[in-house]
């Protein structure tokens, strides 16, 4: 429990990262409140129904909790069953569907205000991801019903003229489960070739497709404008096309949540990183840390689960080490 209801550390999301740095906060016998605007480990909720992850099990435990599944490698499904059951075990301090709307203070006194109250702290971790800021095309079109920033399964577009923009996994993976599903995909992408990024069992499958002529490829090319039932495509030449279109998936990545990063005074470097010490995770105002594929700005495919889970230690460490709280 919070002494003199104030939280020694306040977490701002709950994906995988979030809930290692409750579970070291709790170790440390630190009061910790996680506030999830969605689900828990929402991010990992809106995955694609069907996504393997790339990671074996023992990568992506956290807290000593085992992940035991039947196959090598761990679906969505697996990791929604395992985070729930680490929550349990751990009994974290979670409240979902609360969404932080600011952060005020200074280093131990903060004030976290929400959807549906208002909280202090003596720390704030911000680990929000970026999976819910979408890059945009900034095209005409571009909010029409039929485009999406998200794929999540294929069968409501089986016999449907889609088009997929992006080259790297999200986008080959998505294109290879549309064709898979009788769906009539083509993919857009700006680059002359294929993300270097991309899973290497999967990067042949999509390429013989693209040479069986059974998935379309319009490489060095970009999308300029989204019409209900076409899209105007142009190529490096300059030269524009209009293809037949019922439904657009445009997967070229994301971003954090810059506004509500700049809002708290966390200053931002090149490609959106949050300015912050790479040993504590601190930002540059005094108590705030950041946590999970957030440190990485617009490069979160650098950061991973795997990569992340210790950010808790690191941060939890500093706390216990520096003036952070009062004892």
């Amino acid at each position: 429990m919070a002494s003199d209801n104030i939280y020694d550390v306040l977490i701002i999301g709950s994906g995988p990262a979030g809930l290692a740095c409750a579970i070291d906060a709790q170790k440390a016998n630190l009061s910790c409140l996680v506030l999830e605007k969605g689900s828990l480990v929402n991010s990992i909720f809106h995955f694609p129904v069907n996504m393997i992850f790339f990671s074996t099990p023992e990568l992506l435990e956290i807290g000593d909790v085992p992940l035991i599944i039947q196959t090598e490698k761990p679906t969505r499904a697996d990791m929604l069953k395992y985070y729930r059951l680490v929550s349990e075990h751990h009994r974290l301090n979670i409240k979902l569907f609360e969404r932080v709307e600011s952060v005020t203070g200074t280093v131990g006194e903060f004030t976290v205000a929400s959807t549906k109250g208002s909280y202090r702290a003596r720390n704030v971790v911000v680990a929000t991801g970026q999976y819910d800021n979408p890059n945009l095309m900034a095209v005409p079109g571009e909010n029409l019903p039929k485009v999406s920033h998200y794929y999540t399964e294929a069968h409501s577009f089986y016999r449907k003229k889609v088009a997929v923009i992006g080259g790297k996994n999200s986008a080959v993976e998505a294109a290879l489960e549309l064709y898979k599903n009788g769906v009539d995909v083509t993919i857009i992408h700006r680059h002359d070739d294929f993300g270097k990024s991309v899973k290497y069992w999967i990067l042949p499958d999509i390429k013989n497709r693209v040479k069986e002529g059974k998935i379309k490829a319009l490489f060095n090319t970009v999308i300029t404008d989204i019409r209900e039932d076409t899209i105007i495509v142009r190529d490096a030449q300059g030269r524009e096309s209009e293809l037949e279109n019922d439904f657009v998936f445009a997967l070229i990545g994301y971003n954090p949540d810059t506004g509500f990063l700049t809002q708290m005074g966390v200053e931002l470097q090149s490609r959106y990183t949050p300015v912050h010490n790479p040993n504590t995770l601190e930002t540059n105002v005094p108590g705030i840390y950041i946590a999970g594929v957030i440190t990485a700005g617009s490069e979160g495919s650098k950061v991973f689960i795997e990569n992340s889970r210790e950010h808790g230690t690191k941060i939890i460490g500093h706390i216990l080490n520096g003036q952070n709280r009062k004892c």
